[in-house]
């Protein structure tokens, strides 16, 4: 008897400012699966609306009590789920959560992992009693602003810095400040992100990003990608409209290469992550790795760093894709 294709959901949209940026994610992930081994749907949900694509243009509800749907009269239900959320539900354990109740392997880490990388400022403090170096940062909570005033900030972080939603991803609401009387304007911005913010200290160095994923046989790091760009940081128009350079593999020695190979791995063990993550770091003239960010979500268009690192790999993401999935059966 043949044997039967999984049912695959690339599950996107979500209800943060990158919805539309996980839609073309989803396209991405969609080009990039192996349709011979896997029946492949994109599920896009927003709010209350959750509903798959069907041929034709068609849609079809899913149906929340175990996210299945109706096709041609028949009920269909998923075999897997591959996440491709930037933001909430699907980037903070909320959708994990979900997952876990109904008994669907997803393609992410679990609920705790999800909740603590979706929150910088959690994760910094976690990641620094690990001996991870990060920048120094407070966190200002809505409502509570007057806790932390603007000479506490100057004198503790110092300027310039940067003002980011603690609790969302990093595309929006993210400000450098370079004078004190900049920051009110700074913490009002973020703050429609976001509930909790971060005041973060600017370090300055070479920005790299680097991918990795492991599974029950082996650990694949991805080759690393330096960020170049003469915007004021990594900013939106910086990452999905082309006004930055990316250069695979990045211009540094080998030694610190092999060490951001190294601390790369270290993170994902301590983490005890799933699927495929990507990292985010700035090395200073002296060498010291600063890790930013722990991406459990990345960006998957063609051009975005995880395909860009797969090919500079020489590998392809549809086998990449079929490792990850198949880990978890």
């Amino acid at each position: 008897m043949k044997n039967l294709k999984r049912n695959i959901a690339i599950v996107c949209g979500g209800d943060s400012s990158e919805h539309d940026v996980s839609l073309r994610s989803a396209q991405g992930l969609y080009s990039f699966f192996d349709k011979e081994r896997y029946n492949v749907y994109i599920v896009d949900i927003k709010g209350q609306d959750w509903h798959v694509e069907l041929p034709g243009g068609l849609t079809a509800r899913i149906d929340r009590n175990d996210f299945s749907f109706v096709e041609d009269g028949k009920a269909m239900l998923f075999d897997y789920a591959y996440i491709t959320i930037h933001g909430t539900p699907g980037e903070n354990g909320i959708l994990q959560g979900y997952f876990d109740l109904i008994g669907l392997p997803y393609s992410t880490s679990g609920v705790l992992v999800e909740a603590m990388t979706f929150d910088k400022f959690v994760l910094n403090q976690y990641l620094r009693g690990y001996g991870v170096s990060v920048a120094d940062s407070l966190l200002i909570r809505r409502g509570y602003e007057q806790l932390v005033s603007d000479d506490e900030i100057e004198q503790r972080i110092g300027m310039p810095c940067f003002v980011k939603p603690a609790t969302d991803g990093s595309s929006f609401g993210v400000s450098k400040v370079k004078e004190k009387d900049m920051l009110a304007a700074a913490i009002r911005k973020a703050m429609l992100e976001s509930p909790e913010i971060m005041v973060e200290q600017y370090l300055e160095g070479t920005e790299v990003t680097m991918g990795i994923y492991k599974t029950r046989e082996k650990s694949v790091p991805l080759p690393i990608t330096e960020v170049v760009t003469s915007n004021e940081f990594f900013d939106y128009d910086a990452k999905y409209n082309g006004q930055v350079q990316e250069i695979t593999p990045a211009r540094i020695s080998e030694d610190v290469a092999r060490r951001v190979r190294e601390i790369t791995s270290h993170i994902y063990d301590i983490l005890h992550c799933n699927g495929i993550i990507r990292v985010d770091y700035i090395i200073s003239k002296e060498g010291k790795i600063n890790m930013l960010e722990v991406n459990t979500t990345p960006g998957m268009t063609a051009t975005s760093f995880i395909p860009q690192q797969v090919r500079a790999a020489g590998l392809d993401m549809k086998d990449v894709l079929t490792d990850i999935v198949e880990n978890q059966f």
